[in-house]
């Protein structure tokens, strides 16, 4: 009897079928589009992203993928970076182009022309058109794989130093190309199959280049969210940027080289002195305002050290002649009966309405009328306050500093006068980028830093981390960055060296995520960008350093 070499796939609507050796992904599509209307873009194949030209070699469970899901919404922004670095190649090869970081629903994009020292109104007409043109002729994005050597030369020959120097310390027999007529590119994740289904986006003139928004899926419809200027976050960027070029690392090649020439100490000195310097000016800020602000409030996403921050900054207050007193915002939730309830029969704790506001507010006047109050603590185990004895006073020239969720959002001390408050937004927005048209998340940078701290303090491990991670991006879009225009100062919390460091702690974590887990391929896409960084050891973090708040051994612990 011969054999079978047959395999077998689960398609979404749970069907089994039995398909022949190599039969790809795209021979599996029930339509060209889905239900809800939406094309395909790529597919989970066994909980892992790959491309519809992808062929199938092993028995599979097969799930289809649309600007609808989380994981097709990456192939759909990979895929529109992917066809603007093209679109400015094509009409304009001589210019400086790179993707820099992500910006409201969007990514902005540097652009200097030799000519004309930036991009004019004209000249970004003429990009948005031919990307549109190109997306009317639907011409395939090709995945091939090529060998080291030819892969190489054709970089050299397009001129993409950046990418080149990114192989430089990798030596894969194959490189993964993604190609589009005479435009190619190394393939750090899968594409969409064609320009056709890329028809969704916006470019906006923005500083000193361009934003590319993209499309979201809300309510059984494709839409654009507002896009608001965030002249804050703007200029933490470029001047971290600037540091990034006097520093000679601006991208993961750059680190790279520091790392294998054992140049890391002196990097990892130089970038804490410049986080010092910018801990000092926010502090001389405060210290030196007209009305001098009673109340700092310190909001920022998970993981981007809001608790290493508001120590360092009272440090430097002290050093200003200014006491500063923290007061720990957990200890004023509501109790757990009557918080709001989450929809799912549980109940929502990063609600504002999850907060004692009537109290807090009630405390917050009694302290900046020199009164003594009693401060409650919070017990997680019961889910409720209680009075333990704490008091606090402030006396005149105090300062109470204050951080978590909500500390942006007006309603949080709605009763307190504004020129009494000092409003500090802090997120970790890396300068670094895998190459010039390939950005780094700083999402994924916190998820890493994330992972990391929840091993070492809670046992947890990535594949736990990876799936609370979803519902902790929800609560952030919902009551952190809408705020974050309130601020009065931004910090930074990124450090150019930390992915080196970073990497020795989370390739075993992220390699314990399995196929058979759902979250496997964020794993598989974070693992993806570590192998494009050297490792360095943690031993020259200063204890300080807020880096140490994810890895240990600070001394704010």
């Amino acid at each position: 009897m011969p054999l079978d070499h047959s395999i077998q796939v689960i398609l979404p609507d749970g069907q089994i079928q039995r398909c022949g050796p190599l039969t790809t992904v795209a021979d599996l599509l029930p339509a060209h589009t889905a239900e809800n209307g939406l094309p395909y873009l790529a597919a989970l194949v066994n909980n892992d992203i790959c491309s519809l030209s992808f062929p199938l070699q092993v028995n599979s469970e097969v799930k289809f993928l649309t600007l609808a899901e989380t994981h097709g919404d990456y192939v759909y922004r990979r895929s529109m970076s992917f066809l603007l670095a093209k679109a400015v190649r094509d009409l304009f090869p001589e210019c400086e182009f790179a993707v820099e970081h992500s910006i409201g629903n969007g990514y902005y994009c540097t652009f200097s022309a030799c000519d004309t020292g930036g991009l004019s109104e004209l000249m970004l007409k003429r990009i948005d058109e031919h990307m549109r043109e190109m997306v009317r002729r639907d011409i395939p994005l090709v995945r091939k794989k090529i060998g080291f050597v030819e892969a190489c030369r054709m970089l050299e020959a397009a001129r993409q130093t950046d990418k080149l120097n990114l192989l430089r310390y990798r030596n894969p027999p194959r490189i993964v190309m993604f190609c589009c007529e005479e435009f190619s590119d190394i393939g750090y994740g899968v594409l969409a199959p064609s320009t056709g289904v890329l028809n969704h986006f916006k470019l906006l003139p923005y500083a000193h280049g361009l934003v590319l928004l993209f499309p979201e899926w809300i309510d059984g419809e494709v839409r654009f969210s507002p896009f608001y200027r965030q002249p804050h976050l703007q200029k933490i960027f470029e001047e971290h940027k600037q540091w990034g070029r006097n520093l000679n690392i601006t991208s993961i090649a750059d680190l790279n080289q520091v790392v294998a020439e054992q140049g890391i100490a002196s990097a990892i000195h130089l970038c804490e002195v410049l986080q010092e310097k910018k801990l000092g000016q926010i502090a001389d800020h405060i210290a030196n305002a007209k009305t001098r602000p009673k109340f700092v409030l310190i909001a920022g996403p998970s993981s981007s050290g809001k608790t290493t921050f508001s120590k360092r900054l009272e440090i430097h207050l002290r050093v200003n002649g200014l006491t500063a007193v923290r007061l720990e915002m957990d200890n004023y939730f509501k109790n757990r009966d009557l918080a709001p309830n989450d929809g799912n029969g549980g109940h929502d704790f990063e609600h504002i309405d999850a907060m004692d506001l009537e109290m807090f507010n009630a405390h917050l006047l009694a302290l900046e009328a020199g009164q003594e109050v009693a401060i409650p603590t919070f017990n997680f185990a019961q889910g409720l306050k209680e009075f333990r004895g704490n008091r606090l006073k402030l006396a005149p020239d105090h300062i109470l500093i204050l951080e978590g969720i909500h500390c942006l959002n007006p309603q949080l001390t709605q009763q307190i006068d504004d020129t009494h408050k000092f409003k500090i937004y802090i997120s970790a927005l890396t300068q670094l980028t895998l190459d010039d048209n390939n950005r780094i998340s700083t999402t994924d940078l916190r998820l890493l830093r994330r992972m990391v701290r929840d091993h070492r303090t809670r046992g947890s491990s990535a594949l736990k981390t990876l799936q609370m991670w979803r519902s902790v991006r929800h609560g952030e879009q919902k009551w952190i960055f809408p705020y974050q225009k309130e601020a009065d100062a931004a910090f930074n919390s990124a450090l150019d060296y930390e992915p080196a460091v970073l990497k020795t702690y989370l390739r075993p974590l992220l390699s314990e995520v399995k196929p058979s887990d759902p979250e496997y391929a964020d794993a598989r896409r974070l693992l993806g960008f570590l192998e494009f960084v050297n490792s360095a050891s943690a031993e020259e973090v200063p204890p300080t350093s807020l880096l140490r708040e994810f890895i240990g051994g600070s001394t704010f612990a």
